[in-house]
């Protein structure tokens, strides 16, 4: 049966998604902020819509919870578990957007905002969801709020105002988890990128700025912070990346020039990769002394194709 389309109520929902056969019924409750007794209510209800199977009379009476099991987590090899956790994950998002905007959108602002500072589960993930800066504001300011909270406001948030304030919390913008899910939101400011990205390594920005995962408003970003970076590492960073993307990297950097450093390590390298030779002879900008070290290369001399290409460079002497 598919799980999305049952009839579930956002606590159904929830409770759902924490089934995991670990958790018992106060671990649950505690994690609901409920009564046991209505947390095996829940289970009833959950049984009855089929969500859920007990795996026998003696296991449930002992951990009704533990019995509990997700139909999608049945499935034995790693790639249909690794399916149904994704889809465990979905049903979870879905249940907390489904809380918020059925029991908590249609209040004022301002009582929001209070709300959101001292909400428990599930209601704290819940808010997360909300659309406006003052509310996110106040989830931020939560004590219960963990990484999972984070990246549920950097995934789903579309203001610039709140993902600033996101991005002023160290200890959550430094969650790998939390880097990735903004470089897909396409409202991520671009002050808040430099800051996050300027510290890192040329190879870094650089795997951003050609990534398909991510906005092209973002790429765009990574670009142009690529280019400015570029000026400013060593000339064992720059070498680096020209070598390491076999000249790829090339094509962002149109334009920029290096320095004696970067070119005289250049230089010192036997070069094999006919493809790096090629980005190479194809970048206006390489320095006379590059072109003339690659028309040394063996793989050059016996390669018409490779020749012609640094013979026709602006730069070949």
């Amino acid at each position: 049966m598919e799980i999305l389309a049952l009839p579930l109520d956002p606590r159904q929902g929830y409770l759902l998604s924490l089934l995991n056969g670990v958790l018992d019924v106060p671990a649950l409750a505690t994690l609901l902020n409920v009564d046991e007794s209505q947390v095996a209510i829940l289970l009833e209800q959950l049984v009855t819509l089929g969500a859920v199977e007990a795996e026998g009379p003696g296991h449930q009476a002992e951990c009704p919870a533990a019995g509990a099991k997700l139909e999608s987590e049945k499935a034995p090899d790693s790639e249909d578990d690794g399916q149904a956790d994704r889809h465990a994950s979905r049903t979870h998002e879905a249940s907390q957007r489904q809380l918020f905007e059925q029991y908590l959108h249609a209040r004022p602002i301002h009582q929001r905002v209070v709300q959101a500072r001292v909400a428990v589960e599930p209601d704290l993930s819940a808010w997360c969801f909300d659309p406006t800066a003052e509310v996110i504001r106040a989830v931020l300011e939560n004590p219960r709020l963990g990484n999972v909270h984070a990246r549920l406001i950097a995934t789903h948030h579309r203001t610039v105002a709140g993902l600033e304030v996101l991005g002023a919390r160290a200890a959550f913008v430094n969650d790998d988890g939390v880097r990735r899910a903004l470089l897909q939101n396409p409202l991520l400011p671009p002050g808040l990128y430099r800051r996050l990205w300027s510290p890192r390594r040329l190879q870094e920005q650089y795997l951003v700025a050609i990534s398909r995962e991510v906005p092209e408003q973002v790429r765009a970003m990574a670009r142009d912070l690529l280019r400015t970076s570029f000026h400013q590492r060593t000339g064992e960073e720059r070498a680096e990346l020209i070598l390491t993307t076999e000249g790829r990297c090339l094509a962002t950097l149109v334009g920029i020039t290096i320095d004696g450093h970067t070119t005289a390590l250049l230089c010192r390298r036997t070069y094999s990769s006919t493809l790096l030779i090629q980005n190479i002879a194809r970048w206006s900008a390489a320095p006379p002394q590059l072109i003339a070290h690659l028309r040394r290369q063996d793989v050059v001399k016996r390669n018409a194709t490779l020749r012609q290409l640094l013979e026709r460079h602006p730069n070949a002497s």
